[in-house]
């Protein structure tokens, strides 16, 4: 048998506009499709996330008529042990630039000895550490980032065809493992690059000209919905952008910038990975949280979204039963936890990513960070939002809250917001004054300013 080159999928998880097809197959005649399932990433990622991976992993063998090797371990063992297996001429990658992953893939690389590791693009429009400031150094603030992101530009998509590679048949391989079934549920977004593409196209076609404004407004469906495709790469931001290559209007260009914003905080992360972990403004390293039973209590119930503030638990709620938030959503109830409960970003960071289908470490950690003001911006500690006016403001007919809490489903219009009459019973009393806790929160930040 002719030796083979490897494509190690990760966060790639499509077969069209994927330039490792075009680097995989020009050093060899045959192709060796593998993933690794990793506990190092599976199991910090929750149920739902498993289950469209898994969903992800089972639509791509399907597409490669049931030739994906699919080997569980360490991929620092498994992958070399695969490349000796089949006497592989290179293994090919999209790189990888979170913090985990680079340490993997340079010992992996390692492991592999003299059989290449070859990267070929990445999971991003631009990849991490190519947009710099004229002086070489990292933007730090986003507008700038985009204006530079945006001059920069990004390839075309990559016209690949898997249907004319010759895939290797893997179905012998005794490392082999089944494809693992975890519960899919309804709510679960249907896996794989075809439905990936359909949801784009459909968004495209009926949701993209209201994106600007209905993207805020949690009980309609006003967002793209292809975060989760976008985190397992199951379809590329640049085809995505290539779409949209010849619309200047509002909605166009709000997505676009949502897409640099992914891309941003992946730079950020890229440059600064500690701040997966720690404040990117180490002022914040001074700031006061509360401690102790009362405050474990308090984060009990924001976990379970029993906080007595609807549209704060309306959010919660959803983010158990359906593994999404919405994106307004997920500021207002990680602006409750660090501005009203007073406990640190990376405790709701960590729920999230337990719970997210679409957990993506940098857009989660550093949208964290941003709402709690540790990270990016450049005037953040006054910003506390007020959970009962941005219920209002951005569910002003109260239907999100009604649909995700069922106690107030006989409360009326906006009202089930303020809920002037008192909570109805079976729903809790506020366990704080926003108030005073607003009052709280900006002395704490005032005392950890650095002198301008």
């Amino acid at each position: 048998m002719a030796r083979p080159s490897i494509i190690w999928f990760r966060r790639d998880l499509r077969l069209h506009d994927l330039p490792t097809l075009f680097s995989a197959t020009e050093v060899a005649d045959e192709t060796l499709a593998l993933f690794v399932l990793d506990d190092a990433l599976l199991r910090p990622s929750g149920a739902r996330r498993r289950a469209f991976l898994m969903g992800c992993l089972r639509a791509l063998d399907r597409e490669l008529e049931g030739r994906l090797l699919v080997v569980r371990g360490d991929p620092v063992d498994a992958v070399p042990a695969v490349a000796r297996e089949f006497d592989a001429v290179e293994v090919h990658i999209s790189s990888d630039h979170g913090p985990y992953g680079t340490r993997r893939d340079r010992s992996v690389a390692d492991a592999l000895g003299d059989v290449p590791l070859v990267a070929t693009g990445s999971p991003y429009a631009v990849t991490p550490g190519r947009v710099t400031k004229p002086d070489g150094t990292p933007y730090k603030v986003f507008s700038a980032f985009r204006r530079a992101w945006s001059d920069h530009g990004w390839h075309t998509p990559a016209a690949t065809d898997a249907k004319v590679i010759d895939w290797v048949d893997a179905s012998g391989v005794s490392s082999r493992v089944r494809i693992p079934e975890e519960g899919e549920t309804d709510a679960t977004p249907i896996a794989g690059e075809a439905a990936a593409l359909r949801r784009w196209g459909e968004f495209v076609d009926s949701g993209l000209d209201r994106y600007a404004t209905d993207r805020d407004r949690p009980a309609l469906d006003g967002t793209s919905g292809m975060s989760p495709y976008l985190k397992f790469g199951c379809a590329h931001p640049r085809t995505l952008l290539h779409d949209l290559r010849d619309r200047s209007d509002d909605g166009a260009v709000t997505f676009r910038s949502e897409l640099a914003w992914r891309d941003f905080y992946a730079d950020v992360l890229f440059h600064r990975p500690e701040t997966a972990h720690t404040n990117y403004n180490s002022d914040f390293d001074a700031i006061t949280y509360d401690s102790g039973p009362d405050a474990e209590a308090l984060f009990a119930a924001w976990c379970e979204g029993r906080t007595g503030f609807p549209i704060v638990d309306a959010g919660m709620r959803q983010l158990l039963t359906e593994g999404v938030m919405h994106n307004r959503v997920r500021m207002i109830v990680a602006s409750f936890l660090t501005k009203d409960l007073h406990l640190p970003w990376w405790r709701g960071a960590r729920h999230f990513m337990r719970h997210l289908v679409d957990g993506d470490l940098a857009s989660n950690q550093h949208n964290w960070q941003w709402t709690a003001g540790s990270g990016t911006d450049a005037a953040p500690y006054f910003r506390v939002f007020n959970p009962t006016r941005q219920g209002e403001k951005f569910d002003p007919t109260g239907e999100y809250v009604r649909r995700w809490v069922p106690e107030l489903r006989s409360v009326g219009g906006a009202r089930v917001h303020s809920l002037p009459d008192g909570p109805p019973d079976g729903y809790p009393e506020p366990v704080v004054d926003h108030a005073h806790e607003r009052r709280v929160a900006l002395d704490r930040y005032e005392r950890i300013r650095s002198p301008r």
